[in-house]
């Protein structure tokens, strides 16, 4: 490789660095290329790459764009995933990779910036998915909406029962026809208004006595002038 190349592969190399949200090193010894190619599979999912690297070159490349942290990581074999996703998902999938072969264990890495040692790494890789965590928060904004749409449900479940119960009597020959429509249409009504549907007899209470007070005045003066009459007769 001459400077040439090794000047575009620094260059390259530390543009990976500066776009990825994370970055984890890893120790590649043993993996072979067909194992490779299945972690590149799966952490294409989390839009993540998987990059064996040179360590002269990629310290220089971590120099240059200002990612000190990683350069203490390149010691022996190295690969490095560079994160653009999920950075979960992505730690997951290596972290999964490494249980079911015994390879790949996390060197360190870098994630918004800050140095990240192994055992946060497998922490990481822990934690649910950003999808997991967008389905739970979908669940908890729509539950007051399920609950209302519940109601709302039932609600109409009772007055179908209702009307059901109307048709039932009227084919029976409980109830006739003209009757059974009657309920049918007045049934919630009549639920609303019951409070009203009592004070009404107390109000015909009230103007029985107040027609009677009236009538009383009325009949007084006819008495007082046949009483007159009289004694101009007399």
């Amino acid at each position: 490789m001459n400077r040439e190349q090794k000047t575009a592969v620094i260059d390259e190399i530390a543009a990976d660095i500066d776009q990825s949200a994370a970055i984890f090193a890893v120790d590649y010894r043993g993996m072979t290329v067909a194992q490779a190619a299945e972690l590149r599979g799966k952490l294409r999912d989390a839009d993540a790459t998987l990059r064996v690297v040179k360590n002269t070159l990629t310290k220089r490349a971590a120099d240059q764009a200002g990612a000190g942290a990683l350069i203490g990581l390149l010691e022996g074999p190295s690969a490095l995933t560079f994160v653009n996703g999920d950075a979960a998902t992505a730690a997951k999938a290596v972290a999964d990779f490494s249980k079911a072969t015994g390879l790949l264990p996390f060197k360190g890495g870098l994630m918004d910036g800050a140095s990240l040692g192994a055992e946060q790494i497998a922490a990481i890789a822990k934690l649910p998915s950003r999808d997991m965590l967008n389905a739970q928060l979908v669940n908890i904004v729509a539950s007051p909406l399920t609950g209302l749409v519940t109601s709302l449900s039932n609600l109409i479940s009772g007055l179908a029962r209702q009307l059901s119960q109307v048709a039932e009597k009227k084919e029976s020959g409980e109830i006739p026809a003209g009757v059974a429509a009657t309920l049918a249409a007045a049934q919630p009504v009549a639920e609303a208004t019951d409070e009203p549907a009592q004070a009404e007899p107390e109000a015909q209470g009230e103007t029985a006595p107040e027609a009677e007070a009236a009538a009383e005045p009325a009949a007084q003066p006819v008495a007082d002038t046949t009483s007159d009459t009289d004694d101009e007769k007399e």
